[in-house]
């Protein structure tokens, strides 16, 4: 019953997205694609001292990519882009409540690992082993 919950608010961020829409002059941007089943996304961010104040996504793809988008962008205002940088997968599944499994695991991340690239390009930081496996 739980996980229907959670399944139901997945669905509902997908038909119904928050923070969906471009951003005439953001801080950091990044575009990320799903060569393996074609999803894509740009993620857009305004930083003020070293917080994301601002944060919008443009995309295409499944209830998964584009439902947990519209959940993390959500997330991610406010947060320090330390705390950003320290998200994890398991950190994102707590976000989105529903485990995709392996073969859909990709879907989810899409939006994680674009976040995670566009904070560290901007920080000027290499990208790290963990954010390319997402």
């Amino acid at each position: 019953m739980e996980l229907d919950m959670y399944a139901e608010e997945l669905i509902s961020h997908y038909e119904h997205p928050e923070n969906k829409g471009e951003m005439a002059k953001p801080s950091a941007k990044m575009h990320e694609e799903n060569i393996s089943c074609g999803d894509k996304i740009d993620i857009y961010l305004e930083i003020e001292k070293g917080k994301v104040k601002d944060v919008k996504f443009q995309g295409s793809g499944c209830v998964i990519s584009m439902g947990t988008a519209s959940m993390l962008t959500g997330e991610i205002k406010g947060k320090s882009l330390a705390e950003i940088e320290k998200m994890d997968k398991e950190k994102l599944l707590k976000i989105i409540g529903v485990d995709p499994g392996p073969v859909r695991m990709h879907c989810a991340t899409l939006s994680l690992r674009a976040i995670k690239k566009a904070v560290l390009e901007y920080e000027k930081k290499p990208i790290d082993v963990a954010t390319k496996e997402l």
